[in-house]
């Protein structure tokens, strides 16, 4: 069910979260430190060691995609709560690291875009088969 691939997410979430505030203790930082990265990565080595064992059915992956896809919008909200107007009056390298970051991610993608000589994949079969036909007979 889908509801397994939801209950993969919440342990790897939890594991996250701990694992984050452990590394902030160690960093001598009172917040979590990556606990969203850690998470994601966990569900998505997860996901892998599943489907090695044959343990993940179709409704489980989809919940994991769904959640999976859910990534950045979940980031993007984790970040909201950080308190960017302190970061900003830190220091410029809060700021340098963001653009850094924006640049660095552009070049790449324009890197890779420039050199990658993929073939295009190839078209999809239009024939519509009746229930019942084998398909490439009739």
């Amino acid at each position: 069910m889908i509801i397994y691939g939801v209950a993969l997410l919440a342990i790897c979430t939890l594991a996250g979260v701990i694992m984050g505030d452990m590394l902030g203790v160690v960093l001598g930082v009172k917040s979590n430190v990556g606990g969203v990265g850690i998470a994601m990565i966990l569900l998505i080595c997860a996901r892998l060691w599943m489907q090695k064992r044959g343990g993940m059915t179709r409704d489980c992956e989809m919940g994991v995609g769904f959640w999976g896809a859910m990534y950045i919008p979940v980031v993007v909200a984790m970040a909201a709560q950080q308190n960017v107007v302190t970061a900003l009056h830190g220091g410029p390298v809060a700021v340098l690291a963001a653009i850094g970051s924006v640049v660095v991610c552009g070049c790449t993608i324009a890197l890779i875009s420039r050199t990658h000589k993929g073939e295009p994949l190839p078209d999809e079969p239009t024939e519509i088969t009746p229930v019942g036909t084998p398909v490439g007979g009739r």
